[in-house]
């Protein structure tokens, strides 16, 4: 089984990230779990925890490593990084290189020769909008994976493309990115 970082950030479907740590944990992955502060306002890092079994990680000034090198310790040790839900912000921060919390940090520090995939989850004008789409074309350059988005009902009520793809859809990419 495989050492799977799971990066969650601030998002209505972050109800789907907890359901994808607790069925990557049934099937036997090592999970470990890195959020936003803005992802804790939708689901608290708690019940990830109870759901992996690991202290979920928010904050990159409390580090569990004793080096208070988490992005880096994290990164070496894991298989593959998935970041579920990837807001408008977070995709910004990944394409542009940005670290301005523990996710941005690891998502660097884990580098481009183990897989990396992200799966979008946002309103549809928001999916749509040209700066977001120039930011996906940068992402799939730089050699992550996109699963998703899907189209449907929004959590706010519009329906369209930007609706986050179900969590057989994840475990999928998951399992043939581990395989190749």
């Amino acid at each position: 089984m495989a050492a799977i970082l799971l990066g969650v950030s601030g998002s209505a479907a972050c109800f789907k990230a907890a359901a994808l740590a607790s069925a990557l944990t049934q099937q036997g992955h090592e999970v470990q779990v890195v959020m936003t502060a803005a992802a804790t306002e939708f689901v608290g890092p708690l019940q990830f925890s109870c759901l992996t079994g690991k202290a979920t990680l928010v904050d990159e000034f409390h580090p569990e490593d004793p080096s208070g090198m988490d992005h880096i310790s994290l990164a070496r040790a894991s298989d593959l990084l998935v970041i579920v839900p990837t807001t408008a912000n977070t995709l910004g921060l990944l394409a542009a290189g940005l670290a301005p919390n523990l996710l941005g940090s690891l998502a660097l520090a884990f580098g481009a020769t183990k897989p990396r995939l992200w799966v979008p989850a946002m309103n549809p004008e928001m999916w749509n909008n040209p700066a977001v789409q120039r930011n996906v074309q940068i992402l799939r350059a730089d050699g992550w994976q996109q699963v998703g988005p899907t189209c449907g009902l929004t959590a706010c009520g519009e329906m369209g493309d930007g609706r986050m793809v179900e969590v057989e859809q994840v475990i999928a990419a998951i399992t043939a990115a581990l395989q190749s």
